[in-house]
């Protein structure tokens, strides 16, 4: 798989990545008792075109409720020595359809580097 490191979270940042085929990748986020499983899609530069989860909650009649989410990023540019997504899109794939809810374009971009 070609996967460009400047666009992903590394394993010092408390990510285990694995292969799944030549342009996915699972991702699994630790923090605390919260584990989260994203499945990454990389385009023919290796860039991130979209991630996927099946248990980002949503909240639905008032309770928190594991739903399948999606998002698309693309626009790439550097920013402060990064190659970040300039724009992008999330939604819900809910029974009925997608419902997206946010969409964006970056105009500045301000960095806070963890100590882990």
């Amino acid at each position: 798989m070609m996967c460009n490191l400047l666009t992903v979270p590394l394993p010092s940042q408390g990510v285990l990545w694995e292969s799944i085929d030549d342009t996915r990748a699972s991702a699994i986020l630790t923090d605390g008792t919260t584990t989260v499983k994203l499945i990454f899609q990389f385009d023919a530069q290796g860039l991130i075109s979209s991630v996927r989860t099946d248990e980002r909650y949503c909240t639905v009649d008032g309770e928190q409720v594991a739903t399948p989410w999606h998002g698309r990023f693309w626009g790439y540019e550097v920013r402060d020595g990064m190659f970040v997504p300039i724009d992008g899109e999330v939604e819900w794939l809910l029974a009925d359809g997608t419902k997206p809810y946010w969409r964006g374009h970056i105009q500045r971009i301000q960095y806070e580097l963890s100590n882990r």
